[in-house]
């Protein structure tokens, strides 16, 4: 009998994240890929990107959870109506395991769900830092709901285990993004703007900001600063990607539709560019700039540069193509100009991303079709020999 393996997916970033681990699956002749799609795929305001889940794989149940808002008391409505709607999904399809990656609060339910159901959980992306974001507890608390753990570094991987979590059930594979760069093609810069319709110039970059969630009302006041750099800049392409569903999101998403209105003949934005369409972007810029991890995990592959805004990703590791910086115009334009500099560009020619150089998925496929399932479930601490 083969192992139903069941992926559970919320956003357009984490599915791409997941698609070739979910590829590896459909393929082997051991298991049986089921797919949920939830939250912001089944929304029309984020593009609605079940539909792009629908061109490869079976979605085996769709769960309605996100309402339509943006404050915290609908983020923690939708996680509730998200682990209602996932009982009943999870019951129908018994999966003998289930597939998270990330930290966010469908993630969360999702795993929640799953402990209940006494469905063990393979938990993709663990032990990371991202201490700007209330997804940095989400993350950790989806850690000891999971029963298997599949990090992107050595450092994630102790860090796991110092969770308590048992060594023999921990394992570095990499980051699965950067098999993105491996197994597709990505696209020459005029196959790309004839794709997006959208042409490119002397200097080009790619944003991508997100509300940072441990702050309180900081999403217009942050966004505000880089969007008044993006007013200052001369002879510069800007391609926006809209912000996800956390709270204060739509605030980001308004602001970029004003500055695309306005600035029609030098600016874009999409709620969902797609997967190839995002990393053959990404390869053609001069830097990705925002708070986004595509910037800090998935950048450095291509020796692009990164301008990292704000505190939302403080603490994730870091190749030397990424550049901090805090979320003011003064201190963001010093970040962009260090983007053009001589030396700058040399170093980011010849970095190595801290996160792999690909094959996570198959990795992760391997072990989990061979790990025995019984007694997966329990979870024996883990204590850490401490010298006193």
């Amino acid at each position: 009998m083969k192992r139903k393996f069941c992926v559970i997916t919320g956003t357009r970033a984490e599915f791409g994240l997941l698609y070739w681990l979910m590829k590896e699956i459909q393929m082997d002749e051991k298991l049986q890929l089921q797919i949920i799609a939830t939250a912001a795929h089944l929304s029309p305001e984020f593009g609605k990107t079940v539909h792009e889940i629908e061109k490869e794989f079976k979605v085996d149940k769709k769960v309605e959870m996100l309402l339509s808002a943006d404050t915290t008391s609908s983020i923690a409505k939708s996680a509730g109506l998200g682990m209602i709607g996932l009982a009943d999904a999870l019951h129908e399809l018994k999966p003998d395991m289930v597939v998270l990656l990330g930290d966010r609060f469908e993630t969360l339910a999702a795993a929640f769900t799953s402990a209940i159901s006494r469905i063990p959980v393979a938990h993709i992306h663990g032990g990371e830092l991202t201490e700007g974001a209330v997804d940095e507890s989400f993350r950790h608390a989806i850690t000891k709901l999971s029963n298997l753990h599949f990090t992107s570094t050595e450092e994630y991987r102790k860090r796991v285990i110092q969770l308590g979590e048992q060594p023999h059930r921990v394992y570095n594979v990499g980051a699965v993004g950067i098999d993105n760069f491996i197994r597709l093609s990505l696209l020459n810069r005029d196959e790309l703007e004839k794709r997006i319709d959208f042409s490119f110039g002397k200097k080009n970059l790619l944003i991508t900001f997100h509300p940072v969630t441990l702050e309180e009302s900081t999403a217009e006041r942050q966004f505000g600063e880089l969007i008044e750099v993006c007013r200052s800049l001369e002879d510069t392409k800007i391609i926006f990607t809209k912000a996800n569903g956390d709270a204060d999101g739509r605030i980001i998403n308004e602001m970029i539709d004003r500055f695309v209105q306005t600035h029609p003949d030098r600016s874009v934005a999409y709620v969902s560019m797609g997967q190839l369409n995002y990393l053959s972007a990404m390869k053609h810029v001069d830097a990705v700039v925002g708070n986004s991890s595509s910037g800090i995990i998935e950048a450095p592959s291509l020796k692009v540069a990164t301008v990292n805004i704000g505190d939302r990703q403080k603490g994730r590791i870091k190749a030397v193509s990424v550049i901090d910086c805090l979320p003011d115009s003064q201190s963001i334009l010093a970040a962009l100009q260090k983007v053009y500099q001589k030396d700058f560009l040399n170093v980011c020619q010849s970095i190595e991303n801290p996160y792999g150089n690909g094959g996570a998925s198959a990795k992760i496929s391997q072990i989990i079709s061979s790990i025995p399932l019984d007694g997966l479930i329990t979870k024996p601490f883990y204590d850490i020999p401490v010298n006193v």
